[in-house]
């Protein structure tokens, strides 16, 4: 799985002019899934992201995770994150988890998460999502299990 996480003042997420998710300060998380990713893959990753210490304390280091600051995660599944531009102008998705392998897992990874006591919005699969944020610091990162587990 990977996972792009943005610490955010606020994101929300539309789908067909209506919004199905939002929140205030926390972490944006835009997650992928590839074919050999499973339940592990997905724990890990849940465990990881709820212990990012994203946010300063008092001396103006990153030493706060969500809990401290009250956040909240907005998580948006994003197949392109698999995405190959190696070659030509084209990107090609087949790295990428197919709908019904992938959607299982992010839900997973989701209930891991609020099993954190993490207040969770997500965006919508197979759906063409806005997603709008504001992107505080910025402060971005990419984690891809297949580098960390």
């Amino acid at each position: 799985m990977r996972a792009v996480i943005q610490r955010v003042s606020r994101a929300s997420v539309t789908v067909a002019g209506q919004e199905v998710g939002a929140i205030g300060r926390g972490f944006l998380a835009l997650v992928g899934v590839t074919h050999d990713d499973t339940r592990v893959e997905a724990e890990w990753l849940a465990r990881k992201v709820a212990g990012l210490r994203l946010f300063e304390d008092a001396a103006g280091k990153m030493n706060q995770g969500l809990r401290e600051v009250g956040g909240a995660l907005l998580v948006v599944p994003q197949f392109t994150l698999y995405g190959d531009a190696s070659r030509g102008r084209r990107p090609d998705f087949t790295r990428a988890a197919r709908p019904e392998q992938a959607e299982p897992l992010v839900a997973y990874f989701v209930e891991r998460l609020r099993e954190q006591g993490l207040a969770v919005a997500t965006g919508q699969f197979q759906a063409h999502m806005e997603v709008t944020l504001v992107n505080d610091g910025p402060v971005t990162l990419w984690l891809d299990t297949a580098d960390l587990i």
